[in-house]
């Protein structure tokens, strides 16, 4: 199931990666290396594949977001011959990334230790709920460690806790595998080793609030949720348009603010000596932001943007996701990469949101069903068709059901 694509060679062109993993945080990792140009072969289990591939709900669209790009190898990791030809595959490999519970894969004898003796220059990353610490054998997920580490807190409104509206910490938990993942392969270009690399997914929720536990640090006062925050800046907010609408507008520098006043007729607040600095607006803002909001609730929702537009005002449509589907910006060539969902239908997702050359990175083989490639890749290990045909018949390997 392969799309060809006009391209030059892309940065991890000859990198080979192993994938074993599920849900978003390790597939979001195999995406990226897929995209700039690894080899990502994802380990699938006999039967239906990555069990990811049939959550409904929030879950429908996280197979077909991660998983472009990567080719599909269903194999029996519980028979012999499975785990011998997995071991086999290994070996050609220069990356191998998992995010199963604990122990799991050093159960089968696929753990780091048990592999480097025979594969020293294998880099070996595990993407787990945490660290090494008293929490490192908890099962943790984006909201579990969204909801311990902070994050949550300062998201909702005061008593009401709230999870990230995406998997945050999944996805940058799967960007720092990435980075891991390439400093251990520049490494190796001169040391000839691999490395055993662990990325947390509560240690990466920290580093996103280690700004909020600075803010106390620093003022010795406790960060309100961003609902009840006191902002930076005197005008930065959601405002209601006269159309039903709503939209985001900043004001973020005094030179900003005599644009604002001056386009939206408030030349009045331009020159009140009261509202001369962002500080003194900030702590005024009682006095001119029912002006403000009385204005934009006057305005329809294209006036505002296009006058925000035109002066260089930060300023957003709030949005619902699907409506993203149709948005100018990401209509521009490249900038959404077509793929194929299970049930046949054509559809569209953002593409990496990466230049290469002024290019972005492109759909070079389309969302794999499970086992898509196992005859292909038992061929690239030598093995021969007999071989594969008694593999299959014996249900070491799978292949989708339209190639029984």
């Amino acid at each position: 199931m392969t799309t060809t694509a006009t391209q030059g060679p892309l940065p991890l062109a000859g990198i080979r990666v192993i994938e074993f993993s599920h849900m978003v945080m390790g597939p979001s990792s195999g995406l990226i290396l897929a995209d700039l140009g690894a080899d990502v072969i994802k380990v699938e289990p006999m039967g239906h594949g990555d069990n990811t591939r049939a959550l409904a709900g929030s879950g429908a669209g996280f197979f077909v977001s991660f998983n472009r790009n990567k080719r599909s190898f269903q194999v029996d990791l519980k028979s012999d011959k499975g785990l011998a030809l997995i071991k086999r595959l290994i070996g050609t490999a220069d990356v191998l990334t998992e995010n199963f519970r604990p122990g799991a894969l050093e159960a089968l004898g696929l753990g780091y230790e048990a592999l480097k003796a025979d594969r020293p220059g294998l880099i070996y990353c595990s993407l787990k709920g945490f660290l090494t610490g008293p929490y490192e054998n908890r099962t943790a997920l984006d909201e579990v460690v969204q909801m311990m580490g902070g994050l949550a807190y300062m998201t909702g409104p005061p008593g009401r806790p709230l999870r990230a509206g995406a998997s945050v910490n999944d996805i940058m938990g799967g960007m720092f595998g990435v980075i891991a993942i390439l400093a251990a392969v520049h490494e190796r270009q001169r040391t000839g080793l691999g490395r055993l690399l662990k990325i947390g997914l509560f240690e990466n929720n920290m580093f996103l609030v280690s700004q909020h536990m600075m803010q106390f640090a620093v003022t010795g006062k406790a960060a309100a949720p961003m609902p009840n925050r006191v902002a930076a800046w005197a005008i930065y907010d959601v405002f209601d348009t006269a159309d039903g609408s709503q939209v985001f507008v900043g004001v973020v520098s005094d030179g900003q603010w005599a644009a604002f006043c001056s386009e939206f007729g408030l030349e009045h607040l331009k020159s009140d000596p009261v509202l001369v600095s962002n500080r003194e607006r900030v702590l005024a803002r009682d006095r001119f932001m029912p002006q403000v909001r009385a204005l934009f609730g006057s305005l329809d929702r294209a006036t505002i943007l296009a006058t925000c537009e035109r002066i260089g005002l930060p300023f957003a449509p709030i949005n619902r996701p699907e409506d993203m589907f149709d948005d100018p910006h990401l209509a521009h060539p490249g900038a959404m990469t077509d793929i194929t969902l299970p049930d046949g239908r054509k559809t569209r997702l953002p593409s990496l949101p990466i230049e290469i050359d002024g290019v972005r990175p492109k759909l070079r083989r389309d969302i794999p069903p499970a086992g898509e490639a196992s005859g292909d890749i038992a061929r690239e290990l030598g093995l021969d068709e007999a071989e594969i045909a008694s593999l299959f018949a014996g249900g070491v390997l799978g292949k989708p059901p339209t190639d029984a």
